[in-house]
């Protein structure tokens, strides 16, 4: 009886979504999705009140990321984190998995299939059983060799409406895009030729989720996903999923809706699984994904990859202090999901009304002399404007705008110890966690800017890397693992525990992390800059009145930080009082 009372809550809840999405047909396409839920059942009974915790970490990583000979690529990856990362991060995002056309899996060819180039569903159930999996649900658009493309062509039911086809002359110029490629594509079919809407490149077609039968698709790979050992679900480019011509096309109110019927959705059948939104949007766009506590659990916090860029590169922390400060508390049982690098690169948008143009300016050119690349994307008035920074964030950190000097692995450090102490989960990339330089080779065989931070490496050449204690990898591989250990067992790191920005100067960026339960502190000091720093506190009483601190990093004491104690170019500390 329980389980039909529960099922008749959901039934409302659904019905509640559809309202907003299929006004005029709710009440069918609800009972549809109930059926889909009574088909999967309950796939997880796991406890959601504990989300995640200071021991969550997660590598984000292709499938291919590491090649092993004689094992497929995912049978790699499990062997390269089973053998040198081990228990140190516990979660895994693999990008896109299934077969592909192009841009490196996010345009989808079969949804339910995992790529045979990498492996099998075997493989992926393998990874899920010693770490907490994140899939990608590219939710937005499919390849144009899709069997659903295919059929559509063909003029073939159902996908002959799961595409926007429209007039070649529409007038698109109201649509925000992260490309400055045409909107429409032309396409040859059997009803003749048809412009269909194509938001990020002519082999990535725009689903139409104004025709239900799309949604209920998506549904359906949802459930499957969380069935195959996906714990965390990325929305990729969701900002994007519901078209209205007259309006920008982003952030519109259905895909809101859509959001939250997924995790409605998700919640009843896995209620441990975490729904992550990714809006590459300014700040206050981006955290309107959380809704009220009932959308997103997590929101991918686009400002700080830039903004820690820019602090260590300029040698100040003033924006990236004002932007830290500003954060409003976060809804209950929402975290931000933080990063500094990904497969994209450095995104810009989350810059927007942060930094002057003429700052964004100066940091793209110092980007393009470290080896770097500048994506664009199409603005409403036609104008292209930088949309991300393409680089290895390694090679950013080889100097600052003065040029290359001896502190990239300590700046490099740096900035992924901020990240770990933010109130959030961090997303390291597998490429910062290996300190992988720029790949222009890959960039000259692909002739995609983006390829400069996918590179594939082969195991024998990385294990001699990190074998060795005098290269920069291994450096950057063993320091960091430290740095999660220090974070997976220190309490005031859970991501529910509030942050206090402290302005110091603009040489120091500071922060204090408080433990809800036990009202332990711990403060965090990093010197952004390349030469000596000292701590100069504030008067205030929950800093200067603690009689030793205990730095986690060092494991030493500090009798008195104030003012006695000076951090060292790009040197940071994570301080607790001495128990």
């Amino acid at each position: 009886m329980n389980n039909e009372v529960e099922l008749g809550h959901l039934r409302n809840a659904i019905e509640k979504h559809l309202q907003v999405i299929y006004p005029d047909h709710h009440s069918q396409i609800t009972k549809r999705v109930i059926g889909l839920v009574v088909r999967y059942g309950i796939i997880s009974d796991a406890d959601s009140s504990a989300l995640w915790s200071e021991q969550d970490v997660v590598m984000i990583t292709y499938g291919d990321s590491i090649l092993v000979e004689g094992k497929t690529p995912l049978k790699g990856l499990d062997h390269f984190i089973e053998e040198h990362v081990g228990d140190t991060i516990n979660g895994v995002h693999i990008l896109p998995f299934y077969p592909y056309s192009s841009d490196d899996g996010f345009s989808v060819i079969d949804y339910r299939m995992v790529n045979p180039n990498l492996g099998d569903w075997r493989d992926i159930k393998k990874l899920s059983q010693h770490h907490r999996l994140m899939f990608d649900l590219v939710i937005n658009h499919v390849s144009r060799e899709s069997l659903w493309f295919y059929d559509f062509v063909a003029n073939l039911a159902p996908a002959n409406d799961f595409f926007h086809a429209l007039p070649q002359d529409t007038d698109v110029s109201l649509i925000t895009r992260p490309r400055n490629s045409p909107l429409l594509v032309p396409v040859t079919t059997r009803r003749g030729m048809l412009y269909v809407w194509a938001t990020f490149s002519e082999d990535q077609i725009d689903v139409n989720f104004s025709n239900p039968e799309v949604l209920l698709e998506y549904l359906d790979i949802l459930l499957l996903y969380i069935r195959n050992g996906a714990r965390i679900i990325r929305l990729d480019a969701i900002a994007f999923l519901w078209k209205q011509l007259g309006t920008s096309c982003i952030h519109l109110e259905q895909t809101h809706e859509v959001v939250k019927l997924i995790r409605t959705l998700t919640s009843y059948v896995s209620p441990d699984t975490v729904i992550l939104t990714e809006t590459n949007v300014p700040h206050k766009e981006n955290i309107s994904y959380f809704g009220e506590g009932d959308e997103a659990h997590m929101v991918y916090q686009f400002s700080l990859p830039p903004l820690t860029l820019h602090a260590l590169n300029r040698g100040t922390s003033q924006h990236l202090t004002q932007w830290a400060a500003s954060l409003k508390p976060l809804p209950p049982h929402c975290t931000y999901f933080n990063f500094t690098a990904s497969h994209d690169g450095v995104g810009l948008r989350g810059l927007e009304g942060i930094l002057e143009s003429y700052e964004i300016d100066d940091l793209i050119e110092c980007m393009h002399r470290y080896g770097g690349f500048v994506s664009m994307k199409a603005n409403s008035d036609g104008e292209p404007t930088p949309y991300e920074i393409n680089i290895s964030l390694f090679d950013a950190m080889q100097g600052t705008r003065r040029g290359p000097d001896q502190w990239q692995v300590n700046r490099f450090v740096c900035s992924q110890a901020i990240m770990l102490a933010l109130q959030g989960v961090p997303g390291i990339y597998i490429h910062s966690l290996l300190a992988t330089p720029n790949d222009l080779q890959g960039v000259e065989v692909t002739g995609r800017t983006r390829s400069i931070n996918r590179k594939c490496w082969q195991y024998e050449d990385l294990i001699e890397l990190l074998d060795n204690p005098h290269t920069p990898n291994s450096e950057v591989f063993n320091w960091i693992k430290q740095l999660i250990d220090i974070r997976s067992n220190e309490v005031c790191f859970h991501p529910d525990n509030p942050q206090q920005v402290i302005e110091i100067n603009n040489s120091l960026f500071a922060f204090i992390r408080t433990d809800k339960n036990s009202q332990r502190k711990l403060f965090a000091i990093y010197n952004v800059t390349s030469a000596p720093q000292e701590i100069s506190l504030p008067n205030r009483p929950e800093l200067t009145d603690k009689p030793v601190w205990f730095d986690l990093v060092t494991q030493t004491e500090l009798a008195d930080i104030l003012p006695s104690t000076t951090l060292q170019p790009y040197q940071f500390v994570w301080l607790v009082e001495r128990e």
